[in-house]
């Protein structure tokens, strides 16, 4: 199915939202699966599912299995979870890796660093070579990857801009902090599963429009009025707000501030959906990065990780910092799974865009819009 997407690009006054086969219809996710999300530099997980070398977590990326590993000197990398020689799965089950990756059908082995470094009986019973097999052409295929903020992110096509390039004005935007940032550990992570489109949950995060009536308790010191838009086309989306309250826990020392931030950050804080599937949060004493996973035309499971400024931080307020957070954000779910049903009515035309507020919103919509129309004219070609 060929969508007309002449609508969607249009200025915002006149513009219509996607039509509904982008959330709905198998021909149209298959196509945004390649366009999207194996094209762009999408979200896979975060550096600290593998915090140890040796630590390997398998992750079936839309249908590819892939293989998350931290190496024996602490680089993160990420390979195709498959041997050279049949295909076979080399990891099923998230593990720590002391020795090789041994395949479990014939025994290849592959060293950290994706090198085949054994092929028993390769060449014949006891022969462990043969003349006419190369290990040097044959180690695991590895995954362009990148991380930021402890975001592992992917190219799987292997064709986009580097990141460090692709995203400088992001990079320039937040320099204030370029810090390490530390993950609160297990009680600092949760997910929610939404039935919805993954397009639909980056749309309701990039904006504000719908405070104060998804968000009640949030608009009550946040309102709608202290916030503006993040717009920069073709790359991310989002949010600002200018009445930022740092978390507190009655009488206890607040969470520390990340180091040199200026005083826009007191009191300020940004929301942006780094397209395709990151939305990231910068504020003055701790930040959050949700994953999106599509799952299915109409499926998503929400990847929430919580970070701080120092590696030590009071474990009671991070237990009820992430208890708040994870409140907040499951006040969106019906709002997504809400739009998703709607998308089944057959007259919906995309609805339309308040040009006032919905501005990151069509930014997004219309970076789906073009990014597929450059996919089919490359397919056409071909």
């Amino acid at each position: 199915m060929t969508t007309d997407l002449s609508n969607v690009i249009r200025p915002i006054a006149t513009a219509h939202g996607l039509p509904n086969a982008h959330y709905t219809d198998p021909a149209v996710w298959t196509e945004e699966r390649e366009a999207l999300l194996f094209n762009q530099w999408a979200g896979l997980d975060v550096a600290a599912a593998v915090p140890e070398p040796g630590d390997a977590k398998p992750i079936d990326f839309l249908g590819a299995p892939l293989l998350l590993l931290r190496d024996k000197h602490g680089t993160v990398r990420v390979f195709h979870n498959i041997c050279r020689h049949r295909g076979m799965i080399l990891v099923s089950e998230p593990r720590k890796i002391e020795g090789a990756i041994r395949c479990p059908y014939h025994s290849w082995c592959y060293a950290h660093d994706g090198r085949l470094v054994a092929t028993p009986h390769v060449g014949g019973p006891g022969m462990n070579t043969h003349d006419e097999l190369d290990r040097s052409e044959l180690g695991l295929v590895e995954v362009r990857s990148h991380i930021w903020r402890d975001v592992v992110f992917i190219n799987l096509s292997g064709t986009a801009t580097p990141f460090e390039e692709l995203h400088a004005g992001l990079l320039e935007r937040w320099k204030e902090f370029d810090s390490p940032v530390y993950h609160g550990g297990p009680d600092s992570s949760f997910q929610l599963e939404v039935k919805g489109n993954w397009k639909l949950a980056v749309e309701n995060y990039c904006e504000s429009y719908h405070l104060p009536w998804v968000h009640p308790g949030l608009n009550s010191y946040s309102r709608l009025e202290d916030h503006y838009h993040i717009e920069e086309p073709g790359l991310y989306s989002g949010q600002g707000t200018l009445v930022y309250r740092q978390f507190k826990n009655g009488d206890a020392p607040a969470f520390p501030d990340f180091p040199g931030l200026s005083s826009k950050w007191d009191e300020g804080a940004e929301y942006v959906a780094l397209y395709p599937n990151v939305l990231l949060a910068a504020q003055r004493d701790h930040g959050f990065a949700i994953i999106l996973e599509p799952r299915g035309i109409e499926n998503t499971l929400e990847h929430i990780h919580l970070y701080y400024a120092a590696p030590e931080t009071n474990p009671e307020m991070r237990t009820r910092n992430a208890a708040q957070w994870e409140e907040v954000l499951a006040e969106d779910v019906f709002v997504v799974e809400g739009m998703q049903k709607g998308r089944h009515t057959p007259g919906f035309d995309g609805g339309r865009f308040s040009p006032a507020m919905d501005g990151p919103t069509h930014v997004f919509h219309a970076w789906v819009a073009e990014n597929v129309a450059a996919h089919r004219q490359k397919m056409a070609a071909e």
